[in-house]
């Protein structure tokens, strides 16, 4: 495992390069020791996959490249680092990482299984209209295939374009701002403890990480995994603003969390325990429930209200 590591470092001859190293080694030990749980209890019982499952991981940004997927002298992004050694100390995966959205054609998604985004791009990505119909309208609602978002991959397609409505209807919902900023702890709570998406997590639990509103959000659509406490939050909202959801497209899965923003999320064991829970879920490894929950937005909108912010 550890020559796996080094060699996403090409240079750490240069104080740059070694603090990347640090940075990468970090990654490791934290990930590895993550693993070592995984052995020792957390998905114990889980179903294994007959063969490891394939994984495309795009990373592309426009407007604004957050420090997880940011590379240096073309060696993988901490996220991009966090997600391959996930699948190595899981055995659950192999994951190709691009930075090119262009390779999402229906050609190329025949080697793969799940498709994930940490991108960002209020302006279109360069996928091709037939090449992202076929990944909504076909690939993506087959058994065993699967959708992951991280992050922005909400503020991806935000604009009103026509263009981009077939992923604002997939994703869930859409950027909209980030009251709560990267520096901010927040306080969040779980809605859905028995989902393997939020595995990792306390009922309540804080983070400091950056956290989106959402416009094209549709409650009824999804379920509502975590959400922002509003009542224990500095900033206050009065509506409700969800962390994290699932739902179902045709016979595949989509699990998507709004953490991810700050490098330092990528090495909290509590967001990669959630995570590989999600994957697990989203590969159809472990059943839960995908049952849209609006009750649960109804509710937190009129506690958010009763905080008095404006």
């Amino acid at each position: 495992m550890m020559t796996g590591v080094i060699a996403i470092v090409r240079d750490e001859s240069s104080a740059s390069g070694r603090n990347r190293v640090k940075n990468i080694m970090k990654l490791w030990l934290c990930l590895a020791g993550f693993g070592l749980l995984l052995s020792t209890g957390t998905a114990a019982n889980a179903a294994e996959p007959a063969k490891k499952f394939r994984v495309l991981m795009v990373t592309q940004s426009k407007e604004f490249t957050h420090g997880p997927v940011k590379r240096e002298k073309e060696e993988l992004a901490p996220s991009e680092v966090a997600i391959t050694q996930l699948g190595q100390q899981t055995g659950l995966f192999t994951v190709h990482c691009t930075q090119n959205a262009a390779d999402l054609t229906k050609e190329n998604l025949q080697n793969y299984d799940m498709v994930m985004f940490y991108t960002q791009a209020a302006a279109p990505l360069p996928i091709k209209d037939e090449d992202a119909q076929y990944f909504v309208g076909e690939w993506l609602k087959q058994k065993g295939h699967s959708f992951v978002g991280f992050h922005s991959a909400t503020d991806t397609y935000r604009n009103t374009d026509p263009s981009g409505a077939w992923y604002r209807e997939m994703i869930g919902g859409t950027f909209n701002g980030h009251p709560w900023n990267a520096g901010e702890t927040v306080t969040v709570t779980v809605h859905d403890t028995k989902h393997p998406g939020t595995r990792g997590f306390e009922p309540e639990f804080q983070i400091k990480d950056e956290i989106y509103q959402y416009s094209n959000w549709y409650p009824e659509r999804v379920r509502v995994l975590m959400s922002l406490n509003m009542a224990k939050c500095q900033t206050k909202k009065p509506y409700h603003v969800p962390v994290s959801w699932v739902k179902t497209w045709g016979d595949g899965r989509i699990y998507y969390t709004n953490l991810g923003h700050n490098t330092s999320t990528w090495t909290d064991k509590r967001f990669l325990t959630a995570i590989e829970g999600g994957i697990r879920w989203a590969a159809g490894l472990e059943e839960a429930d995908a049952t849209p929950n609006p009750e649960v937005s109804a509710a937190e909108n009129e506690k958010a209200k009763a905080t008095g912010a404006q």
